[in-house]
């Protein structure tokens, strides 16, 4: 682990661990994704692979959220619901940002962690290249 890394609270042991590894020895901070309607911790997420992005839609209660900057990207995309091999489509959610030395966000990475098996993934990622960035940290 990096001296400067931050794990919120709720985020699984093994979730962590794979986003810290895509952080490439930079710091990062690693925020689950809760539902800001019924405060759900289980989604359906659809992700852009090539471009990058995600939005997540609660498995509680259908509420969507896009994941950091998505939005702004969302009309060229082309995306698909993410699943895992074994059939599921139900995932806790984890983003990693991966900060420069002034804190501000240089990469977003989706991590979904399958709630029939367990099995952990990196499913979307992307360059953050404008600043400032601090609003993305709270947009998971």
């Amino acid at each position: 682990m990096h001296a400067d890394d931050q794990v919120g609270w709720g985020v699984c042991e093994d979730l962590a661990a794979l986003l810290r590894k895509a952080a490439d020895d930079r710091p990062v901070k690693i925020v689950p994704s809760v539902c800001g309607v019924c405060g759900g911790r289980v989604f359906f997420v659809l992700v852009d692979d090539v471009e990058g992005g995600a939005e997540r839609v609660c498995t509680g209660c259908g509420g969507r959220a896009f994941i950091a900057d998505s939005e702004e990207f969302w009309t060229d995309a082309e995306p698909g619901e993410a699943g895992c091999p074994c059939g599921s489509e139900e995932f806790e959610t984890a983003v990693g940002f991966s900060l420069a030395g002034d804190g501000s966000v240089r990469w977003v990475t989706v991590g979904l962690r399958c709630q029939k098996d367990g099995a952990v993934g990196i499913y979307a990622d992307w360059k953050i290249d404008y600043g400032p960035t601090d609003h993305l940290l709270t947009m998971v």
